[in-house]
């Protein structure tokens, strides 16, 4: 199996196996099946050959949770940290969710950047459950940016489906709005981004243990994710009247496309700024950031993704600084962008492959009873680096 490419692990347990009801049994056979999801994709694996990234519940199988117990299912979580861990233990039902989220965030990366030389690609494991990116580089403040956002975005839309048990609907968004006079009211179900926010928070921020340098810029650009997020949250309404009028209107909050906080993020991704750690007088650790080309100490916004070193090229592979190398890779042979051959190679140059499509064209139906059809053909080309 290869690693660079797993996202999540999500292991299936049917309601009928006896291994529900006595975990201490053998898994009935072809009961418990272990799936492997890439971006893409979905393929069975043997139950024993798992590493994961995250073991989670499928929602269908949720109260198998209670009669596993927390404790099984959370042990069975390589690489939380202990406050991680105690998290999954009460609250077992959301490590679905934090799995959903970190999917999302991942999933949007690849879109974000499918035509640089760094594409996402080799980041599934590193990134809220997984090792952190050895190098402190924009590419690793944009994922755990997005990572962050994705677990507050699946948790705050599990709170309104009403799919998580210690969340809902925003309690304080109800009755009049404060300007009546405005002439609508609170109404439907107000997505309660505040705790999927704090929720994200806590489970994610947790990972942060080592007083350094690279914890401050990783719990900057965590919290600027989720910043993005709250900003983003639209207001709904729905009007209510005779013959269409808008006498009144009920409204509600809601999230806005996680599409679109990707390419807030990829914004803020070039506009990042590198910064440096302040240590204070008689501490050895940093406690703060700041900008480094910047006179005096003047921090970062909170919306600004902040880095600590320059990026590699991401030419070559390398598990380290999350790069898959760019050999393999479709460029395109006319583009002056990040995505041509030029810029993707690497100077390697490029491989050209030649096809031909043929198919069947301008058909009639003839009375009766036949058609006859023209054969046409288009040649195409497509490059991929060397």
């Amino acid at each position: 199996m290869n690693g660079a490419r797993g996202l999540l692990f999500l292991i299936w347990f049917c309601f009928s196996d006896p291994w529900i009801q006595n975990p201490g049994s053998q898994p009935g056979r072809g009961r418990g099946i272990l799936f492997y999801l890439s971006c893409s994709s979905c393929r069975r694996l043997p139950s024993e050959s798992y590493s994961s990234l995250l073991v989670s519940l499928c929602p269908r199988a949720l109260s198998s949770v209670v009669a596993l117990g927390a404790n099984i299912i959370c042990n069975k979580i390589p690489g939380l940290a202990p406050r991680q861990r105690a998290l999954c233990q009460s609250q077992p039902d959301a490590i679905i969710v934090i799995g959903e989220g970190a999917q999302l965030g991942i999933n949007e990366c690849q879109y974000q950047f499918r035509y640089g030389r760094w594409n996402c690609s080799a980041l599934g494991e590193r990134t809220v459950f997984g090792q952190e990116l050895r190098v402190g580089s924009r590419e690793a403040a944009f994922i755990y940016a997005i990572t962050a956002a994705g677990v507050a975005h699946a948790v705050t839309t599990a709170c309104s489906q009403g799919n998580l048990s210690h969340c809902g609907c925003d309690r304080e968004k109800q009755g009049y709005h404060d300007y009546q006079e405005e002439g609508w009211k609170w109404g439907g179900c107000s997505a309660d981004v505040t705790y999927g926010v704090e929720f994200s928070r806590r489970f994610v921020d947790a990972r942060e243990i080592k007083k350094n340098a690279r914890r401050l810029m990783n719990l900057h650009n965590n919290e600027a994710g989720r910043k993005i997020l709250e900003e983003r949250m639209k207001l709904e309404c729905k009007c209510h009247g005779v013959s269409g009028s808008c006498t009144t209107k009920t409204c509600w909050i809601t999230l806005p496309k996680f599409r679109e906080i990707g390419y807030l993020l990829k914004e803020r991704y070039s506009d990042a700024v590198q910064v440096e750690p302040v240590r204070a007088s008689r501490l050895r650790q940093p406690s703060f950031l700041r900008l480094k080309e910047a006179r005096g100490y003047q921090k970062p916004t909170d919306t600004d993704l902040v880095y600590l070193e320059r990026s590699p090229n991401y030419c070559e592979e390398d598990t380290a600084t999350g790069s898959a190398g760019t050999r393999g890779r479709l460029c395109n042979g006319t583009s002056t962008l990040s995505d041509s051959c030029n810029v993707m190679c690497c100077g390697r140059g490029y491989n050209t492959h030649a096809y031909t499509r043929i198919w069947q064209c301008n058909c009639k139906f003839h009375w009766c009873c036949f058609v006859n059809c023209n054969t046409c053909s288009e040649k195409s080309e497509v490059f991929t680096c060397k």
